[in-house]
């Protein structure tokens, strides 16, 4: 019987009828995350139309459901992708032991929330399809900044078993805040940030995303908004585990421009020792930026770029050291201006 099944699902003839967001609701599996094991890991070759537009078969939507549930018992997308639906269904019936990933869904998320406008779009019909199987919690609402500073103390997030966010939507990043963001993370005390703005000067927004914060600009549909909360939400819980989470790496000492200031000053030595350590520490910091900001789709994702963040981190903390010494042997002035906007 089963055979026979597979043998219907996988014909060429089944018809091709679901978009691919009625997949996503179908099989409880984020839009984002189904373009990702489409791009990625080949996992369905769905048809298209004369516009272009994907349509997926009914077997698509079982193996999407299969694909979810083995990915939260554990087993690495990149490796099953590529199976049959009957070695999906055989590989989920022996998936008897818990796993690290399966605790992440159960992590509740307790969101504090600075923008009226954001909080009314977590009660809106459109999101209850993205919902993170019911975990995000709202704790607590402030309409600004100032007042998330200022905020009561029964809203500080992240308790037991709790993922604490702050999720700041701004019209416009400013001088401020900073001061105001950091101020606002001390009061509630939550261990992620996302910040969502529409207009700010690159590198005042680039100086968010040095202190830790994950950045996006509006535009953010609701698909990658809870792709982004759910990531956020694997890697606090692999931060759980010590081989993944590693030493706190302090932030960067050298700003892009100190670093190209570097580059391009005349040295006492005859080698280009200084420069290379320059872009040396400038493609580590871009790593540790990728490994932050890259989506997770289970636990061992997020514990694989929790350690390569730390990895990245600490070689730029040694090179930064190295280029410290090189300048002063070299005599170049060295400024160290990245602690802050």
């Amino acid at each position: 019987m089963q055979d026979l099944l597979d043998n219907r699902f996988d014909s060429e003839e089944a018809a091709a009828v679901h978009r691919i967001g009625a997949v996503s609701r179908l099989a409880g599996v984020p839009v984002t995350t189904l373009r990702t094991w489409e791009q990625r890991y080949s996992a369905f070759a769905p048809a298209k139309t004369s516009g272009r537009h994907r349509l997926y078969r009914d077997a698509d939507v079982i193996k999407a459901r299969l694909l979810r549930q083995l990915a939260e018992s554990g087993q690495g997308i990149g490796g099953i992708a590529h199976l049959p639906i009957q070695h999906l269904q055989q590989l989920l019936g022996t998936a008897q032991e818990p796993t690290a990933a399966a605790l992440a869904p159960a992590r509740r998320v307790a969101a504090v929330i600075v923008g009226a406008a954001t909080a009314a779009r977590f009660n809106a019909p459109g999101w209850r399809d993205h919902d993170l199987d019911g975990a995000l919690h709202v704790r607590q609402v402030f309409v600004d900044l100032e007042e998330a500073a200022a905020g009561n103390d029964t809203a500080r997030g992240g308790g037991e078993g709790e993922t604490g966010i702050l999720l700041v939507r701004l019209n416009t990043v400013h001088s401020r805040t900073y001061g105001q963001l950091m101020a606002a993370i001390e009061r509630q005390r939550v261990q992620r940030v996302i910040v969502l703005y529409n207009y700010g000067p690159p590198a005042l927004v680039e100086a968010l995303r040095n202190a830790g914060l994950m950045v996006r600009r509006e535009p953010v549909p609701d698909a990658e908004l809870a792709e982004l909360i759910r990531s956020v939400v694997l890697l606090d819980a692999a931060a759980a585990f010590p081989a993944a989470a590693g030493a706190l790496i302090p932030r960067r000492r050298y700003s892009e421009a100190s670093l190209a200031q570097v580059a391009a000053s005349p040295s006492n030595v005859v080698c280009e020792c200084p420069r290379h350590i320059a872009e040396i520490i400038g493609q580590l910091v871009s790593f540790e930026e990728y490994s932050e900001q890259c989506l997770n789709d289970t636990t061992e994702d997020a514990r694989l770029h929790a350690y390569l963040r730390s990895v990245a981190g600490s070689a730029r903390v040694l090179f930064e050291h190295a280029l410290q010494r090189a300048a002063r042997h070299g005599g170049i002035a060295l400024a160290e201006d990245a602690a802050g906007p």
